[in-house]
């Protein structure tokens, strides 16, 4: 277990609480990236995996409390872009 991965693991999901407020309250993506998003998405799923196969501890569950968090933003954008065509008139 390295603590040094667990702090960069913490202070990373530190701002998705944020993201996911901003995200909910004000229904707007501005600022935010769907492929940013897939993209960090798919770093911590590569974390998760390497915990899972090759150094299983603590730390895999901060990787996976990321994931869900960033997953959260990405359905609040998908949300936030139904909505905005919505009101555009654009179904």
């Amino acid at each position: 277990m390295s603590i040094f991965e667990a702090i960069m693991l913490i202070c990373f999901g530190a701002a998705w609480p944020f993201s996911i407020w901003k995200s909910y309250k004000s229904h707007s993506n501005a600022g935010k990236s769907m492929l940013f998003m897939a993209i960090v998405e798919v770093g911590y799923a590569s974390g998760i995996t390497h915990k899972v196969l090759y150094s299983y501890d603590f730390v895999l569950w901060l990787y996976v409390l990321n994931f869900v968090l960033v997953f959260t933003d990405m359905m609040l954008y998908l949300r936030n872009a139904r909505d905005a065509r919505v009101a555009e008139g654009h179904h």
